[in-house]
C-alpha cells in the first residue's frame, strides 16, 4: 500500500475509533486506537475527571508517533487536538494525513454520556474543546462533519 499513515482526530465522542477502524478495514491497513497506548496513569487521571497536561501527553504522543512510523500504511485514532501535538506526530511520521472529525459541543456531550465502559467522562468534554485547534491550511489533512453517516465519512476520506 502506498498511502501515508492516517490519523483520525478530534474531540472525545466525535467518532475517531469508529471511523478509524472503518477506514483501516476498507484500506486493509493496520489500526490502533491511541487510547490503548496511554499509560495507566493517564487513563486513571482522565477517569478521575482531570484533563491531561502537555507533560502527560508528550510521552504518549511519542509512542503514537512511533507506531505511525512503524506502520506507514496504518490508521490511528488519536485526539491530536493541538497543532503542537500534530507536529509531534509529524516528526515521527512526516507524511501523516490528518482527518479532523468536526462535532459541536452538545453532540459530543450527548455521545460521551451515552458511552459505556470508556474512561473519558463527559466532564472533560469542555477541556477538549478548549484545547482544540483546527487544522491549519499548511497541514496535510481534511476536516469532515462527524455527524455524517459512517460510510459517507469513509468515502469522503478515501476520495
Amino acid at each position: 500500500m502506498t498511502e501515508p499513515p492516517i490519523v483520525v482526530c478530534g474531540v472525545s465522542g466525535c467518532g475517531k475509533s469508529t471511523v478509524g477502524a472503518a477506514l483501516a478495514a476498507r484500506l486493509k491497513a493496520p489500526f490502533v486506537d491511541a487510547d490503548d497506548l496511554h499509560p495507566a496513569a493517564n487513563i486513571a487521571k482522565m477517569a478521575a475527571g482531570h484533563p491531561l497536561t502537555d507533560a502527560d501527553r508528550m510521552p504518549w504522543l511519542e509512542v503514537v508517533g512511533t507506531w505511525l512510523a512503524e506502520h506507514d500504511d496504518g490508521v490511528a485514532a488519536c485526539s491530536a487536538l493541538r497543532r503542537s501535538y500534530r507536529d509531534r506526530l509529524r516528526r515521527r511520521a512526516p507524511g501523516v494525513f490528518f482527518v479532523m472529525l468536526a462535532l459541536d459541543r452538545d453532540a459530543a456531550l450527548t455521545r460521551v454520556r451515552g458511552r459505556r465502559d470508556h474512561f473519558m467522562p463527559a466532564a472533560l468534554v469542555d477541556s477538549q474543546f478548549a484545547a482544540l485547534e483546527p487544522l491549519g491550511p499548511d497541514e496535510q489533512g481534511m476536516t469532515v462533519d462527524a455527524t455524517l453517516p459512517l460510510e459517507v465519512i469513509v468515502d469522503q476520506v478515501l476520495r
